[in-house]
């Protein structure tokens, strides 16, 4: 039995990665002749594909995708004892393509790392195509062969018969599928929803080693209220001048050379580390759009001072400013257009007050309703501090540490924990403790604050606590501790929190949570 109750509220990604187990690779087929090689074979020599990978992810889904189609077992990494004799039986049936050559493939399943899935005429082998979905007819251009893990990585080329769910009109990126960064635009949200859903399904069937039966449901997607315009940081970048990081170059910095044009400024064409010029980015704010518009001009104007790339950051920051009240409705009326309240149908959806314990009389109210105006700006510099504010709550954090990039969905996730972090009414005793592992700048400890007779935040990074206690002090919360746990015994600071009166909300970064951690928190 665990000791604490557990919620955990990280992003489907990351739920991904808390529950995978490392699975093994098959070594490269003995005497690779030149022909295979340049078919694109896999020749290094491959280590186990690394636990938290989009690769492990891949992999996974790439066998499920052959066991639906029925030689899985021939493909099984546990089952087959004679490796390169299983790759040559497959070879026999289907003959790889040449490397940067055009097929034609069907496209049968969508991954959870968000390529399209294609099976081979054989069903012995996948294509994995980025920007596609189940139901497309494509062309796509062959780039790596994984023989001994039967898949294949291609370039999208262009789409010969639509699915039914694809929709084109629905994209607003004169980018998209070719940059790296979004991948579903052609998709509706609503299925866009239903996939995420179907990441966390997969995620505990091929990673958690539970009995089916033991699976817990998994709930609808909860959505964001803004699918475009809501990204409130980007770091476009640009690469230095040819041989400006050659091992003489990064020898003698005094000696290399400067620029003698413009190159690309923005982020990575998909599936390459080659930079793509991106003029404008429709998912982010208005306010960092401006930035990049700006700050393109800059270095256009600036760029002879460079003789390496850069990586530019580009944070939003909110100013709030209280509008004066006047008692005139003309002034009222005229006022409208100006007035922000924090209280969106997004934001109001909070526990009523009298069902909220008051065990911090000095900290914030969870309903109000000032009125005020609202101005966001960008930040360039990564020490400076950016400004957020979740309905009552203001979080002041340095612009380049992590805080969640959609703030228009902040409102809802927060007050969606509030309302189900407790157990129901029937239960006769509530948790009174509340543990925020991963704790960064404090947003769970203090938003749930109010519901709870103490909470303690953990995190390694004393950057990350720093920040957590300064806006503990900003929003006047009394009842939340911020320390720097150490990995050994992350739990230290919180062992005197009764285990039958605790919750422990989790939302580890990207990699998930590491075993370590796993061990201290159900030990």
């Amino acid at each position: 039995m665990p000791l604490f109750s557990v919620v955990y509220f990280g992003a489907h990604s990351s739920l991904t990665r808390l529950l995978r187990r490392t699975l093994l690779v098959k070594p490269p087929i003995a005497g690779m002749t030149k022909r295979k090689r340049d078919q694109g074979y896999y020749t290094k020599r491959m280590k186990s594909v690394q636990e938290g990978s989009n690769e492990q992810v891949l992999l996974a889904d790439v066998q499920d995708l052959l066991r639906k189609a029925n030689v899985g077992e021939l493909k099984n990494h546990n089952a087959i004892n004679d490796r390169e004799a299983a790759v040559k039986e497959a070879e026999a049936s289907f003959e790889l393509p040449q490397r940067f050559s055009e097929i034609d493939v069907e496209i049968s399943a969508l991954s959870s790392v968000g390529d399209g899935l294609g099976l081979s005429t054989s069903s012995d082998h996948v294509f994995v195509v980025p920007f596609t979905l189940p139901g497309d007819v494509v062309k796509a251009k062959v780039v790596t062969h994984f023989a001994n893990d039967s898949y294949s990585l291609t370039d999208f080329v262009s789409v010969l018969k639509p699915s039914p769910q694809r929709n084109d009109s629905l994209v607003q990126c004169q980018y998209f599928a070719k940059c790296s960064g979004c991948q579903f635009q052609m998709l509706s949200y609503d299925e866009q929803l239903v996939h995420k859903k179907t990441i966390v399904e997969k995620a505990y069937r091929h990673f958690s080693s539970l009995a089916s039966e033991s699976i817990p449901v998994v709930g609808d997607t909860i959505g964001s209220p803004m699918q475009y315009g809501y990204r409130t940081k980007i770091t476009p970048h640009f690469d230095g001048p040819p041989g400006s990081m050659s091992r003489r170059a990064k020898k003698h910095p005094e000696e290399r050379q400067g620029f003698d044009y413009v190159p690309p400024i923005g982020f990575m064409v998909k599936g390459t580390r080659k930079t793509m010029d991106i003029e404008d980015c429709p998912i982010a704010t208005e306010a960092v759009r401006d930035g990049l518009r700006k700050e393109r001009k800059r270095i256009a104007e600036e760029i002879s001072k460079y003789k390496r790339g850069a990586t530019i950051l580009l944070r939003e920051t909110t100013t709030r400013t209280p509008l004066q009240q006047d008692p005139s409705p003309k002034d009222d009326t005229e006022a409208v257009t100006n007035i922000a309240n924090p209280l969106s149908p997004e934001t109001s959806r909070l526990p009523p007050p009298d069902q909220i314990p008051d065990t911090s009389p000095n900290h914030p109210p969870l309903s109000f309703s000032p009125t005020f105006t609202e101005t966001k700006t960008y930040i360039t510099d990564q020490n400076a501090l950016s400004t957020e504010h979740i309905g009552p709550y203001t979080f002041r954090n340095p612009a380049g540490a992590f805080f969640q990039n959609n703030n228009s969905i902040l409102p809802t996730f927060t007050s969606y924990i509030r309302s189900h972090i407790l157990p129901s009414s029937s239960q006769p005793k509530k948790p009174t403790y509340l543990i925020d592992a991963y704790s960064g700048s404090g947003l769970f400890a203090i938003t749930l604050s109010p519901l709870f007779t103490a909470c303690i935040g953990i995190d390694i990074a004393p950057s990350s606590i720093a920040s957590a206690r300064a806006n503990a002090t900003l929003n006047h919360v009394t009842n939340a501790e911020f320390v720097a746990g150490d990995s050994a015994d992350i739990f230290a600071q919180a062992k005197h929190f009764p285990p039958d009166e605790s919750v422990v909300v989790i939302d580890p970064p990207r990699k998930g949570c590491d075993e370590g951690f796993l061990r201290q928190l159900l030990g």
